[in-house]
């Protein structure tokens, strides 16, 4: 399925919240590594961060063509799923143009800027106030 001037292994990098994900693809079959362990170990019972991180294979299509080595580190669960998901789609996209156009048209390519907003000075939290009292 890759064209001829594909160097394997191809590398991405995926990004969410404070998550960031280092994604290497290779030719193989089917295998998906994320920190030394299996997706169902790594993620447990999360099954929708499981979905997250699957999405990009259900529009890519490609099965168990492919091997996939993951290093993800910060943020929690369903960050460094996003992570994963948006590196994984970046991975296939730099196979086949057929492959780009479908992740950018569902949206994988695109890195969701959304992070947590800062706390400010006077409030508990970025903004939540503290009670207040009349008498």
């Amino acid at each position: 399925m890759p064209t001829a001037n594909i160097a394997f292994p191809v590398w991405a990098t995926g990004r969410r919240k404070n998550a960031t994900a280092r994604v290497r693809l290779l030719q193989g079959s089917g295998k998906f590594v994320i920190n030394t362990k299996s997706l169902e170990d790594y993620f447990g019972g999360h099954h929708r961060s499981k979905w997250i991180v699957m999405r990009a294979f259900e529009v890519a299509k490609v099965g168990s063509q492919y091997d996939i080595f993951v290093d993800v580190s910060g943020g929690g669960v369903h960050g460094q799923a996003g992570a994963i998901s948006h590196g994984v789609a970046r991975a296939f996209s730099q196979l086949e143009n057929p492959l780009r156009v479908a992740m950018r048209k569902e949206g994988l390519l695109t890195r969701d800027s959304r992070m947590v907003e800062r706390k400010k000075p006077g409030r508990p939290k970025a903004r939540k106030r503290f009670q207040y009292s009349k008498r």
